[in-house]
């Protein structure tokens, strides 16, 4: 049995990144421009978005947006137009944003938790370990950690959980020190694995290599356990970054 009734890919616009920032190995000359994706579920319990995209404010000023988004491995700002818009995608699909009433953080980077701040009802799942990393005087400092201000409902997880039937959230620890994944079972039985950044692309999966880590051991023993859970339970890993799967696939509203 399942409460996830309805699932949505979300694209909420793009990051320009050397694919040696998705791969190791890969040549550093090769650039791709990988999705920033979120996912929608309807559920018998309410709406649950998996990530929230990236604050758009932080690209109104060209040379602000440079300042915080490029260095040696995005040599380009984001790029997110009008219909990559996060609220603009909810309200195609006939959601506003106090019909989400949970939201799930696999971790705190900026392309993951920079819509935060339209959902102030909604309980924030996040891991305990992650928060407190996150909020810790360094991670505080750090460029790639979004502004959340406001009153936010944390609901700290220490390790695996289930958040309803047919959803459970995976500590996949190694891009981050507390990065989640999720297992969503839908009414028809098919299991979708969302990656988020445990990998980039489909390709480190085939060959698995990690890409970028801060725990490159426990990174690829993420990356070997969500490939354990696919082959058990016959689903599909479904990759947040990965251009060919997401263009590939049946986007918001479908």
């Amino acid at each position: 049995m399942t409460h996830v009734r309805k699932f949505y890919i979300l694209l909420c616009g793009y990051e320009i990144i050397r694919k040696s920032g998705c791969l190791r190995g890969a040549p550093r000359a090769q650039i791709l421009a990988v999705p920033i994706c979120a996912y929608l579920m309807e559920t018998a319990q309410g709406h649950v978005l998996f990530d929230t995209g990236l604050d758009t404010r932080s690209l109104v000023d060209p040379e602000r947006a440079r300042g915080i988004y490029v260095n040696d491995t995005f040599p380009a700002p984001p790029i997110v137009l009008p219909e990559h818009e996060l609220l603009a995608q909810l309200e195609a699909v006939g959601v506003v944003p106090g019909d989400v009433t949970d939201i799930v953080l696999s971790h705190t980077h900026s392309d993951h938790s920079g819509g935060l701040r339209h959902f102030p009802a909604a309980r924030v799942h996040l891991q305990r370990v992650e928060y407190e990393a996150a909020f810790s005087e360094e991670g505080r400092k750090a460029l790639n950690f979004a502004d959340i201000s406001g009153p936010v409902d944390w609901h700290l997880i220490d390790g695996d959980q289930t958040l309803m039937p047919g959803l459970d959230l995976i500590l996949t620890r190694g891009h981050r020190p507390g990065h989640q994944s999720a297992v969503v079972r839908l009414p028809s039985g098919a299991v979708k694995i969302l990656v988020a950044d445990v990998v980039d692309l489909m390709e480190n999966f085939q060959t698995e290599t990690i890409g970028s880590s801060m725990d490159d051991p426990a990174a690829l023993a993420s990356l070997l356990r969500l490939k354990r859970i696919a082959a058990e339970t016959g689903g599909t890993l479904v990759p947040l970054h990965d251009p060919d799967f997401v263009h590939s696939a049946r986007l918001a509203p479908a």
